[in-house]
This record gives C-alpha cells, sequence and structure tokens, in this order.
C-alpha cells in the first residue's frame, strides 16, 4: 500500500491551500486569538503530562474564557453575556453608575460625560478595508 501525498489528497477533497503572510490571520482568525489567549495564560504549563491533565485545564480555561473575561472587542462584556442577550442591561447598568459617579464627583471628569464602551454590532479580528464610494 502506497499512500498518496498530503497535498494531493487534499486537492483531491476539494480542500484549497492558504498562504497567509505571517501576522495576518485570515484562516482561523479567532482560533488563532483564542490559541494566543489560553497559551499567554499565567497557569498555562511547559507540558501536559497526560490528555487528562489538558482536557482539565482546557475545560477550566474555556469556562473562564466565556464566563468571567471581559472583552475589549465586545465592549468589556463576556461570550456569555453578549450570547444570552444580557449586553443591553448591562450596558444600562454601567451608564447608570457612570451618571451616578459624574454627579457625585464632577471635576474627575475633566473633558467629557463618561460613557461605557459600546456594544458591537459586529466583531471583527481582521476587519474588512473600508471601501470609497463611487464617485459620479
Amino acid at each position: 500500500m502506497k499512500a498518496k501525498a498530503t497535498a494531493l489528497m487534499l486537492a483531491d477533497l476539494g480542500v484549497v491551500k492558504s498562504y497567509s503572510r505571517p501576522h495576518t490571520s485570515n484562516d482561523n482568525p479567532f482560533s488563532e486569538a483564542h490559541f494566543k489567549a489560553l497559551k499567554y495564560r499565567p497557569e498555562f504549563p511547559k507540558r501536559f503530562q497526560t490528555i487528562i491533565d489538558a482536557r482539565t485545564f482546557c475545560r477550566r480555561f474555556f469556562t473562564w474564557y466565556n464566563e468571567d473575561h471581559h472583552h475589549a472587542g465586545i465592549g468589556l462584556m463576556t461570550p456569555d453575556q453578549i450570547h444570552f442577550r444580557q449586553a443591553s442591561a448591562i450596558h444600562t447598568a454601567r451608564q447608570t453608575a457612570i451618571d451616578a459617579a459624574f454627579l457625585s464627583t464632577p471635576g474627575r471628569f475633566v473633558r467629557q460625560h463618561p460613557k461605557p464602551p459600546q456594544i458591537p454590532t459586529a466583531v471583527w479580528i481582521n476587519p474588512p478595508k473600508k471601501t470609497e464610494p463611487a464617485q459620479a
């Protein structure tokens, strides 16, 4: 039995190769961002002793990532808060707290009335480039 080269087998299956440039995560941007978050956790080990250790670590990591980690890209919300449609209520509560802080100590806010981060309508790692409108 002779094996076919992996590239030929993938071509036969209709899988297209990707030649992404370095630091341009267009293949799997969310997966790549997730891997970076995973590897940069202080408790991430140099090596897992067993597959059970790896699974245990990942279960704890994914729970933290989805339930406790506030993401700048989604208005300092957690993925669970967005997924379970709690973002509007949280945004309103944040604005109420900020308004109270502003009223109690307006001198603390010198430039303008503070606002919480906006709730995004779309989330991108590499947003598409904006095109200029056609001129007639």
